[in-house]
């Protein structure tokens, strides 16, 4: 099933065992894929990309290392029980059905009609906010505009994806 040049079923049969592999964590792989989806999704540089898999695994790789810079920060206890030899024996099986692959991309689909609607600042601090992580200050400085406009597109923007969520997700 393909999505945006994507192959779904690569992407979680051969992309999330690799993130899996860095992280050791099931749910921590299933995020930064899903991270790396929608970086990938609203990046205006995937439109015409000869390698989107290769994209897409510089996106992961990149969200890997910031999660471990994050990490470094925290002390962890992981509790989750998760076949390490199992899954990376046949990671089909921690794959999505052909029906649960349908539903993601639909998801995606509207998650990316909604973000593609705001208006082009909007969007823009919404990314810098929530995907890069900048400050608000930082954000106002980049777009010039104030930090209370900043705040009030990404309070748009959630608005909008809350919408959404509650519709579609």
């Amino acid at each position: 099933m393909e999505w945006h040049g994507i192959n779904l079923r690569w992407a979680y049969c051969e992309l999330l065992p690799a993130i899996y592999h860095d992280i050791r964590c099931r749910h921590k792989a299933y995020d930064i894929l899903h991270d790396a989806l929608l970086k990938f999704a609203i990046s205006p540089a995937t439109t015409h990309l000869e390698k989107p898999h290769a994209y897409l695994r510089v996106i992961a790789h990149n969200l890997v290392n910031e999660d471990r810079k994050f990490n470094k920060r925290l002390i962890t206890f992981s509790s989750d029980e998760f076949d390490l030899t199992a899954f990376l024996e046949d990671p089909t099986r921690a794959a999505p059905s052909p029906e649960e692959l349908t539903s993601l991309k639909q998801r995606l689909e509207a998650l990316q009609r909604v973000i593609n609607r705001l208006p082009p600042k909007c969007r823009e601090a919404f990314w810098l906010y929530r995907i890069d992580q900048r400050s608000l200050k930082e954000i106002a400085d980049q777009l010039s505009i104030s930090v209370n406009m900043v705040s009030r597109h990404i309070t748009r923007a959630m608005l909008d994806l809350t919408r959404l969520q509650d519709q579609v997700l």
